[in-house]
């Protein structure tokens, strides 16, 4: 069994790595974006919105070249464990998501998947078992075409740096003046 090109195992321990622990989002993710990537044409540009912000969003970054520094990977909140890979001009894609109605067979996911039980009291190896058990059953899939405010535009002038008159950096001219940190837009007090 692989995710992506690693092992099981080798995906785990990725996962460790970039998630600090084995967090059972991801080991699901892992087998989302596989599905994705398998049901989109081949040698397509595509990028990816994470329908839930965490967990899944490592996954993809793990997996594929998007991320959310390049612009590839959105993350539209709309609370769903989903993932869609989009063909980044046309919007045409695939649509994977964890469904409830293949989980009744699969005690430990159902729990964690529905929070049932509290984190702390989970049984981990179990439901690390029953994930790598389920594999890509516990998924369904579905051809979409994302709306046309979530495509990427292509921006065919990058606006010029300015300074700031009230802090003095730099940043973008389309921003406006003042930047918005110092127009109350910022995240510091």
């Amino acid at each position: 069994m692989k995710i992506g090109t690693f092992s099981f195992e080798e995906y785990i321990e990725k996962v460790i790595s970039f998630h600090g622990s084995v967090a059972p989002g991801m080991i699901a993710g892992g087998f989302m974006v596989d599905l994705a990537r398998t049901n989109l044409p081949p040698g397509e540009f595509f990028d990816v919105i994470c329908e839930a912000s965490h967990c899944l969003p490592d996954a993809v970054q793990i997996l594929t070249p998007c991320t959310i520094g390049n612009g590839w990977l959105k993350i539209v909140p709309t609370g769903r464990f989903a993932v869609i890979f989009f063909e980044k001009h046309t919007g045409a894609g695939t649509r994977v998501f964890m469904d409830p109605e293949k989980l009744e067979k699969w005690s430990e996911i159902k729990s964690w998947f529905f929070r049932i039980i509290p984190k702390h009291q989970q049984d981990s190896a179990l439901l690390v078992s029953q994930l790598q058990e389920a594999g890509n059953s516990i998924y369904s899939i579905e051809q979409v075409t994302v709306k046309e405010r979530f495509i990427t535009k292509i921006v065919k002038e990058t606006p010029a740096i300015i300074l700031c008159p009230s802090c003095g950096e730099a940043y973008p001219e389309n921003f406006g003046v003042p930047c918005p940190a110092c127009a109350g837009n910022g995240p510091c007090e």
